[in-house]
């Protein structure tokens, strides 16, 4: 072989071999909410198995906030009941899934932001469309932006000083 060939097949096989690790499948998970634990948080039965799945990228208000009542039952109400499908973001350090929750093809953690029963968790959000609908949920004044501002406190926030 040409040694101009041999570069340009090694050259292609490095491309390849760095590419392909982009295409990887995603983890899922299917289940049926069996609890909606707050405005972030559900368990779902996958496999006759209890599992647990923290919200990816949003944060709602805490127990005992301001709205964390609304972001609870705005969870319920999407999802309470139903089969979800649950794309895996990452397993957090209490064992939990992160994944984006979809009942068909409805993306609940992006409407929980769009509506404002959720913020973007700005330290773990990577999603543009996230911080697309919470600036328009707060510009059009909707859930948790209808609070007087000294109540808006981001969830993460409140959690340091509580």
């Amino acid at each position: 072989m040409l040694p101009s060939v041999k570069k340009s097949l090694l050259l292609l096989i490095i491309l390849c071999l760095t590419s392909c690790e982009n295409f990887t499948t995603a983890v899922t998970y299917q289940g049926k909410v069996v609890k909606v634990l707050d405005g972030d948080s559900i368990n779902i039965l996958h496999q006759g198995k209890p599992l647990r799945i923290r919200l990816a990228e949003i944060d709602a208000p805490e127990y005992s906030q301001p709205f964390w009542k609304k972001s609870k039952q705005a969870l319920e109400g999407y999802v309470r009941g139903k089969t979800v499908e649950v794309e895996e973001f990452d397993v957090d350090q209490y064992g939990r899934v992160v994944g984006h929750v979809y009942v068909g093809n409805f993306w609940v953690n992006g409407e929980l932001v769009r509506n404002g029963f959720a913020y973007v968790y700005t330290q773990y959000a990577v999603s543009k469309r996230l911080y697309e609908y919470e600036n328009e949920a707060e510009k059009n004044k909707k859930g948790i932006w209808r609070l007087p501002e000294k109540e808006r406190v981001r969830p993460w926030v409140w959690r340091k000083k509580n």
